[in-house]
């Protein structure tokens, strides 16, 4: 049975855990405001540059024209998959996972699996999946760039080696309008017709058309350069957000749970002190009572 003393040290105990948990609540939701803000800042640059890319294959030529398309003689899947590195994210993990699992059983080919995060990558492989490559989460905004150079490298290295990667898929966990997050799939390569197809769709802001200058292979190059870097700095970006708020999410319930252990631990502390009050009182009363008997007699 719990002591007085003891009662005490577990009522310590958890307001010391409870601020632990403000801060880390606090924490969480600043991190979720610097990555919106990070991807809002993007969102117009991005279709800057899909309209640049509109504009170059409305003007395409077969004279100047690049196959972006990889080949398809090895059918080689690259998968991404963006996840956490740390813990108290709730089934961040988890639920990314089985995602995984269940789009790449409808994807045809040898799968290459990267993963961002050790938790992602302990979580794939207790899915069944052989992870090729473990990348570190940026721990701050300004640290995405690096990580999203690194992996464009890394694509790029991989399209040229034996394995020979002819497609390339991201997997990561979006923020919904209404709180939350959902897992989500986007397809990076290949940029076959279908991709041009669908930029040229777009319309351009004004009746002129601008023309391509100097070397279109080379602008070409380097529209695709931008379209791939802020693609996966998005993805970055919402799954570095998402994470946050799944870090948020658990925190707040963490504080629920908290603040109801700290009233029951007081409501035992407070019951357990009036009943010693009581006995006192008691005891007290019936000496005074003895004391009058003996008095009489």
């Amino acid at each position: 049975m719990d002591t007085l003393e003891s009662l005490r040290r577990k009522i310590e105990s958890a307001g010391d855990l409870g601020s632990v948990v403000k801060a880390m609540k606090a924490t969480a939701a600043a991190n979720i405001g610097q990555y919106q803000m990070a991807e809002a800042a993007l969102t117009d640059y991005f279709h800057t540059i899909e309209l640049g890319l509109t504009c170059y294959f409305s003007q395409e030529k077969k004279h100047f024209a690049i196959e972006v398309e990889p080949n398809q003689k090895n059918k080689s899947i690259g998968v991404l998959v963006f996840g956490s590195d740390q813990g108290l994210v709730g089934q961040f993990n988890d639920v990314l996972s089985r995602f995984v699992a269940d789009s790449l059983n409808e994807i045809e080919g040898k799968k290459i699996v990267w993963a961002v995060g050790e938790r992602a990558r302990d979580s794939l492989t207790d899915s069944g999946f052989v992870i090729s490559k473990l990348l570190s989460v940026p721990a701050a905004i300004k640290s995405v760039p690096a990580l999203v150079g690194q992996i464009i490298v890394d694509i790029e290295a991989s399209r040229n080696d034996k394995a020979g990667i002819n497609a390339f898929y991201i997997f990561h966990n979006s923020p919904k309008k209404n709180g939350g997050y959902e897992p989500v799939l986007i397809q990076l390569l290949p940029m076959d017709q279908n991709w041009k197809q669908d930029l040229k769709k777009q319309k351009w802001p004004t009746n002129e058309l601008p023309e391509v200058v100097g070397d279109r292979q080379a602008t070409l190059r380097a529209l695709i350069r931008e379209y791939l870097f802020v693609s996966i700095y998005k993805v970055c970006a919402e799954s570095l957000a998402s994470e946050n708020e799944s870090r948020l999410e658990a925190m707040q319930r963490a504080e629920k749970n908290i603040n109801d252990l700290s009233d029951e631990l007081n409501r035992s502390y407070h019951r357990i002190r009036q009943d010693s009050i009581d006995e006192e009182l008691f005891d007290v009363i019936s000496g005074f009572e003895a004391l009058k008997k003996d008095k009489k007699r």
